[in-house]
């Protein structure tokens, strides 16, 4: 669970809002710091400097989308939230790899001859739909000898690291749109999907490049990007009344 709170531990937590807020997380700020703003603004509308607002899942800074923001008891429901089905719309450069498997790293072209025909480009991503077996990016959240990978990796040690690949639920893979070397897909999956290995892999299968280069969250659950607001659509001032309430979606599940 990730949460972004203050207070003295040990004590009850401060009586304040309650509820979610969907939010259409724009590029550039971390997930964190979108709570951060959330936080700040529920103070403005009166809520205690100890409220407790917290996230289910984490996008990537270059990534965009649904983020799912609870506050107060809410915070509670961060694992189910996270265990939902997701969707991502997402774009992949077929032309080069990365050291980030995404457009942050450094890139190395890949020489194609002759590129993938659609049909071909399809067999690949059929592949990758069920139950696979998928190794992390190696600048991850995940952890080798108590350690996030990413520290490592930046630390010059990615070469060493030593990754498992690990069983994740790929539901379905829509090709939306493909125009060498852009190949832009709807992936529908569970909880741990990595879609930077997955833009990766996918290369690997073609015999191609293949990067993340661009990224949109597009449902978590039963939350759409229909009902989700950009920080700037969203009032400076934050009260309950703005937010989703909880018997809404687990009736009686929090006390």
């Amino acid at each position: 669970m990730s949460t972004e709170h203050s207070g003295n531990p040990g004590l009850t937590p401060p009586a304040g809002p309650h509820g979610m807020l969907v939010v259409d997380k724009p590029l550039g700020p971390s997930s964190m710091q979108m709570c951060r703003i959330v936080k700040r603004r529920l103070i403005n509308g009166g809520a205690p400097k100890g409220v407790k607002v917290g996230h289910g899942g984490t996008l990537d800074p270059l990534a965009t989308g649904v983020l799912v923001v609870m506050v107060g008891r809410a915070t509670k429901l961060c694992d189910k939230v996270m265990a939902g089905a997701k969707q991502y719309e997402t774009q992949i450069d077929l032309s080069a790899f990365s050291t980030t498997d995404d457009a942050e790293g450094e890139r190395t072209i890949v020489s194609v001859d002759v590129p993938p025909d659609l049909q071909t480009v399809q067999a690949a991503c059929a592949k990758f739909v069920g139950t696979i077996m998928q190794k992390p990016p190696i600048y991850s959240a995940i952890k080798i000898d108590g350690q996030p990978a990413y520290k490592a990796a930046r630390q010059g040690l990615g070469d060493s690291l030593k990754l498992t690949a690990r069983p994740v639920r790929v539901d379905g893979i829509a090709v939306i749109r493909y125009e060498w070397p852009t190949l832009v897909l709807l992936v529908d999956c569970g909880k741990g999907v990595y879609i930077r290995s997955l833009a990766r892999d996918i290369g690997t299968t073609l015999g191609t490049g293949g990067m993340l280069t661009a990224l949109r969250r597009t449902r978590v659950g039963m939350f759409d990007i229909a009902d989700a607001s950009t920080p700037d659509a969203m009032a400076n001032v934050l009260t309950e009344a703005d937010l989703l309430p909880l018997a809404a979606f687990v009736p009686d599940a929090i006390g």
